[in-house]
């Protein structure tokens, strides 16, 4: 029986349903996730393919409960994260390696890194999405800190996702809107983000995140996604402002490939206790 890889733990069967991994060990990898995951975008791309979805919970190092760490652990272990990406828009903590390594010892899936600057590059990860700031013009965001961390990326050993982000209005004014000092793209201007997203892939980006922001009032329109994923051949991230296991659902029925939720778990680490059955991470 062949097995497609979807993390340490969870595989996915011929039938296109995940499964437990049977050759799972706990901080053991298996076959397929050797070489430090160096096939992290091309299982994405595959379960792409099949229209199998991912999710990834996003941990801001900034606001860990490191007392409540093991409950932290438990909870993701416990979930359908496929993922888990570490970053902010602006992070202060200089515990990053730590949390990584933390996280490593005790959860087995892969884990990127979501970096605002370059000052949130740890080479404990698994890989990066090297983020460029598209629906914006500041030229740091652009271009200007992917050139500061070039020389450490090329000697890092991480796996290296160029991603197209697109910031979208949301409601209010978010975090990343304030730090990259950019304006998103207003919710209705579907013409203009799907451009964006087209000239990105043209220019070589593996990936588009559409970002409503962190703690946003409004998660990006699924009829945007839908004109978004029909319009691009690689895979699809949505993230920012989605609460529930019927946001989720919404997001893979438009054809995001991959969800992010961040803020929702950042406030109760048992968010998904509360969706067990309720979300459709399988082929649609």
């Amino acid at each position: 029986m062949t097995l497609i890889f979807i993390s340490r733990k969870v595989v996915i069967s011929p039938n296109n349903q995940l499964v437990l991994n049977q050759n799972f060990r706990k901080n053991d990898y298996f076959y397929v996730a050797m070489q430090k995951y160096k096939e992290i975008y091309q299982n994405i791309v595959d379960h792409k393919s099949t229209k199998t979805k991912l999710l990834a919970i996003l941990l801001d190092p900034d606001k860990i409960d490191w007392s409540q760490f093991d409950t932290l652990v438990d909870q993701i272990n416990n979930s359908p994260a496929t993922h888990v990406f570490i970053g902010g828009s602006l992070v202060f903590s200089s515990r990053i390696d730590e949390l990584i390594l933390r996280l490593k010892a005790q959860i087995q899936l892969p884990i990127l890194l979501f970096p605002g600057d370059p000052s949130q590059i740890s080479k404990k990860a698994d890989g990066i999405l090297f983020l460029s700031l598209v629906s914006g013009r500041n030229p740091d965001f652009l271009i200007g800190h992917q050139v500061k961390s070039a020389p450490i990326l090329k000697s890092s050993g991480l796996e290296i996702i160029p991603t197209a982000y697109i910031l979208i209005e949301s409601g209010g004014q978010t975090a990343v809107e304030r730090v990259s000092q950019t304006k998103p793209i207003a919710r209705e201007q579907h013409e203009l983000v799907v451009a964006t997203a087209m000239a990105s892939e043209m220019m070589g980006s593996k990936m588009v995140y559409l970002e409503a922001g962190s703690g946003a009032k409004c998660a990006v329109p699924t009829s945007l996604v839908k004109n978004v994923v029909t319009n691009v051949d690689i895979p699809v991230i949505v993230g920012g402002g989605i609460t529930s296991a019927n946001e989720i659902n919404e997001m893979y029925a438009a054809g995001a490939d991959l969800v992010v939720i961040g803020t929702a778990f950042e406030n109760d680490y048992r968010f998904f206790e509360h969706f067990q059955n309720e979300l459709n991470i399988k082929t649609l």
